[in-house]
């Protein structure tokens, strides 16, 4: 575009002589930057600038013109694209408003304004308007800064309150004189307030941006199908086509004129206010019948901006004519207007829906805006953000697609960040989301949790043991086995277990005199965590006396009654958790960050390495670019479509223990009501033909690591057809993005399968079973009597009546059969093994898992209880019914007391199983439980002969 004169008077300067100001709607950085605005103020004596998403989207979404101010932004700070699309459109802005100034002095504030939109977003929110037009301001501290407000019903009184601070106003998107006469009553009120305050009101400017071309765009589309039909009336119509918006912009001009004769608007004159100006928008001719300079040139009058494309310009600069058009035809236009209402063109109704549409085309503008600009983030951040590449069939990745426009169309993210619990069902979910928001609470309370590590370090401990279950166990094994050991810090141990033998394993591991003891327990009364205390706390005691309270940590939420035990027994710390995060969402809050501190993890490291994927997730990003909702509409869209319900998790093995963590994410969140995801974690890959249709395969990869043998399945799967989602990290430390993107993750699944992904009802119903069964312990001093319907050698077999009488069998290997035959393409098997948990029932659990899945062609869970109970226990009762469970007991070898209780360890775990499997036949699952007697190496190999045999 050039600023170059036509032959005598340029039209554009001409302008001035009639007291119209031209703006250009337009504005680039590198525009301003060259020198490109400064001419066209100086030359054809352009006044103004505005801005709108479109204009910003095709700057910064294109070219690498704002690289250097990314790349700075990044390497200081972690922000979201919006934040960040805010500080690019903000620079600019003030760059453009410095070019504008002399012109804005020598003008007494009449002109020299740029305009800078609040978020499209908020146009129906004018609390949340009025609240970003003031910070805004703030940011910009420009006086000729103006604040694009949109003339909807919602954000008028925003108008006015804005105007009432102070702050210049530009009200956009007004089509309608209805419309605009509530503009200039918030504008009026506005400034009586103001003046109410004794404030100066000579310095507060306001246009009321009224739209034209748009109109004639709707009504004409109407007359051309209405001649095109054969109207009776085609003559009438075809006498106004092309008429009826620069009509109605006159008569909004008439009323104006009316408006400052009024006493109302002299009282505020004579206080020194300036009058709110019309502003012609959308002033580009699109229907190339008409001129291209038709609402210039048709719009001409005192008192009134202009606001134009750079084509636009240019065409008027080149061919326009200077006359005042404002006020001639009056009557005319009035005509007009009548006879759009008589042939039926309903003007009212065009308005109303040119004013939704405006809304939605700046909402798409802005999401079109914000992905590039997300997009640009991701691009120029590289290795420093975790990525996800997905592998999917066409009509997975088509409604994959579908899903996340609707998500943008519906605004949803912006919804779930606000915790909306109408996201979900409506219910009690907005009490379950500060986990959005722990990551940054963390990161500023940091210095607390860096002088706790740096206390643990001072006192040598030699190892750290944490005691809880679920959500406050997994999250530290993770860290645990991902990070290992750190130089002047102990091992950090993680006990989730009531099996004795178990117990004792761990006991043996510590010096209870050289041991910092975490016990992690949100509700402080939960069973597993107390009794493991309890124990804990009493070996302590023998080795320490009555310094014992001093080696203990506890991590709980306020007023539990472990806080209370824990002041009573002089801990040394007393952490509190977050009563709105749930357990399986608290690994990046205290209940991770803790045993993190402990064992020495850098945190302020770990929690900005968090963030990064915080702020990628973030509601500025569209579903499209945003890391978490993509996911989540994939595990989503999988299952609610496309029955592919085992979201099947291959890791590489330095990061392998991620998967027991999100594992129970999962399936504790997904699996009630009948629906759900089903985890598989473990399972070492086969080949294409060990799977069917059921499965999402998701690897997680770390990047430095190249085991060509995954790589190698992974890639086969893909070339089968299966669907596969890669998701790489480049360091471990990533690992603390790829929690909150799964915790986000799964909070969109939910809203696929229209649960409430924060409760967890089954759990709760296995507990209640426990608690039974160890009272009646305590009562009696035995369990209730039990009796197997089969037993062969060392196996005994148990099973309600229903799955008995379909297990009959003269073997062991007879009654499995019969079990294992009750699978069908798309079920899942269960193996749930309350034992312990060590590296040779592990290779047991594992190679056993893989017969049955390789000759059943299903998906195996491997699970240890009572571990799991807190994990995917949840969906295995309140999921699908598609699981088929063989619950493995054993006799325990050794036992261990629980002090201050009648009941032993051994007393729990079988309590625990028994509760387990009383709910898995409550509900109606096919569930069958395998006792082992004596040793159990002997009786695992049994059992895994006959397994073999049956499958």
């Amino acid at each position: 575009m050039t600023a170059s004169h036509t032959k005598g008077v340029n039209p554009v300067q001409a302008l001035a002589s009639v007291q119209q100001s031209p703006w250009l709607d337009f504005i680039r950085r590198s525009f301003v930057e060259d020198g490109s605005l400064a001419r066209l103020v100086q030359e054809d004596d352009v006044r103004g600038v505005t801005s709108n998403p479109a204009i910003f989207q095709k700057a910064m979404g294109e070219g690498t013109e704002y690289d250097a101010q990314i790349k700075s932004i990044l390497a200081h700070e972690i922000v979201s694209p919006g934040t960040l699309y805010e500080k690019l459109a903000v620079q600019d802005i003030k760059t453009a408003a410095h070019v504008l100034a002399p012109l804005y002095k020598a003008t007494n504030a009449q002109d020299g304004f740029v305009s800078l939109e609040v978020s499209p977003y908020l146009a129906r929110d004018g609390q949340g308007t009025a609240h970003e037009a003031a910070r805004l301001w703030a940011d910009v501290s420009e006086p000729n800064l103006m604040i694009k407000i949109p003339a909807t019903p919602e954000s008028v009184p925003a108008i006015r309150q804005t105007l009432a601070a102070g702050i210049n106003v530009n009200v956009t998107l007004i089509f309608a004189l209805s419309a605009y006469k509530n503009v200039v009553e918030a504008w009026l009120g506005g400034l009586e307030d103001l003046h109410k305050q004794g404030k100066d009101l000579s310095r507060v400017a306001s246009v009321a941006s009224f739209f034209v071309s748009r109109i004639d765009g709707k009504i004409d589309a109407e007359i051309d199908r209405r001649i095109k039909a054969g109207d009776k009336e085609a003559d009438a119509l075809k006498a106004i086509r092309g008429k009826v918006a620069i009509a109605n912009a006159k008569l909004a001009y008439v009323y104006w004129q009316d408006i400052i004769q009024t006493p109302r608007w002299k009282t505020l004159e004579a206080a020194g206010a300036q009058p709110q100006r019309l502003l012609w928008a959308s002033t580009g001719t699109k229907d190339k019948a008409y001129s291209d300079v038709l609402y210039v040139d048709s719009l001409i009058g005192p008192h009134t901006v202009n606001t134009v494309p750079p084509a636009t310009l240019d065409a008027f600069r080149d061919h326009g004519t200077v006359s005042v058009t404002l006020t001639k035809g009056v009557a005319e236009a009035r005509h007009v207007l009548a006879e759009a209402e008589r042939l039926g063109l309903n003007l009212d109704g065009v308005t109303s829906t040119l004013l939704a549409e405006g809304v939605t085309s700046f909402e798409q503008a802005f999401d079109t805006l914000l992905g590039s600009v997300a997009a640009k983030q991701t691009a120029l951040l590289g290795d420093k953000l975790t990525s996800l590449k997905t592998a999917l069939p066409a009509d997975l990745e088509a409604a994959v697609q579908k899903g996340l426009e609707n998500w943008r169309e519906h605004g949803t993210i912006r919804k779930l960040w606000a915790k909306d619990a109408a996201v979900w069902t409506n219910g009690p979910e907005s009490k379950w989301l500060k986990w959005l928001d722990c990551v940054e609470e963390r990161l500023s309370h940091v210095a607390e949790l860096e002088h706790f590590q740096a206390e643990v370090k001072a006192r040598g401990f030699k190892q750290v043991l944490l005691m809880g279950m679920g959500g406050s166990s997994l999250g530290p094994e993770v860290l645990a086995e991902t990070f290992g050991k750190h130089e002047g810090f102990g091992h950090l141990y993680v006990l989730d277990s009531t099996d004795p033998q178990q117990v004792a394993t761990f006991a043996g591991k510590i010096d209870p005199a050289q041991t910092l003891f975490i016990v992690a327990s949100k509700s402080g009364g939960t069973l597993e965590p107390n009794i493991m205390l309890a124990y804990f706390h009493d070996l302590a005691k023998k080795a320490l006396g009555a310094k014992a309270g001093t080696h203990f940590v506890a991590i709980t939420d306020p007023g539990s009654k472990l806080e209370a035990l824990a002041t009573k027994e002089g801990f040394w710390k007393i952490f509190a958790g977050e009563p709105e995060i749930g357990g399986r969402f608290s690994v990046l809050s205290n209940f991770g960050l803790v045993p993190a501190a402990a064992s020495g993890v850098a945190l302020k490291l770990f929690l900005e390495d968090a963030l990064r994927g915080v702020r990628a997730c973030d509601a500025s990003v569209p579903p499209a670019e945003n890391p978490g909702v993509v996911l989540g509409t994939l595990m989503g869209v999988a299952v609610t479509q496309f029955g592919r319900d085992k979201l099947t998790v291959i890791a590489t093995p330095q990061i392998a223990e991620f998967g027991a963590w999100m594992e129970q994410l999962i399936a504790e969140s997904t699996g009630k009501h009948g629906k759900g995801i089903i985890p598989i974690d473990e399972e070492t890959l086969g080949g294409p033909k060990r799977y069917g249709t059921d499965r999402l395969f998701v690897y997680l990869r770390l990047a430095p690591e190249h085991r060509h043998e995954q790589d190698e399945a992974i890639a086969t799967l893909i070339d089968a057809g299966q669907p596969v989602l890669t998701i790489t990290l480049h360091t471990k430390r990533q690992i603390a993005q790829e929690f909150f993107r799964w915790e986000l993750a799964t909070a969109v699944a939910g809203t696929y399968l229209g649960i409430n992904p924060f409760d967890q009802p089954d759990v709760e119903a296995s507990k209640i079973e426990t608690r039974k069964l160890t009272e009646a312990y305590n009562k009696t001093g035995s369990l209730p009597a039990e009796q197997p319907f089969a037993e062969f050698g060392p196996l005994a077999f148990f099973a309600d009546a229903k799955n008995a009488a379909a297990l009959k069998g003269n073997s062991a290997e007879a009654v499995l059969k019969a079990h294992f035959d009750r699978v069908k393409a798309g079920d899942y098997v269960g193996l749930l093994a309350y034992i312990e948990r060590d590296a040779a029932t592990r290779e047991w659990i594992q190679h056993t898992r893989l017969k049955i899945r390789d000759a059943k062609t299903v998906a195996t869970a491997a699970e240890f209880g009572p571990r799991f109970l807190h994990s995917t226990g949840q969906a295995y009762k309140g999921g699908p019914d598609s699981g088929v469970f063989l619950q493995i007991t054993a006799e325990d070898a050794h036992d261990l007391p629980v002090p201050g209780e009648r009941y032993s360890f051994g007393i729990v775990k079988a309590a625990q199983a028994r509760g387990d499997f009383d709910v898995l036949a409550e509900r109606g699952r096919r569930a069958l439980r395998v006792h082992i007697r004596g040793s159990l190496q002997d009786g695992l190999a049994a059992l895994a002969k006959a397994i073999h045999a049956a499958v």
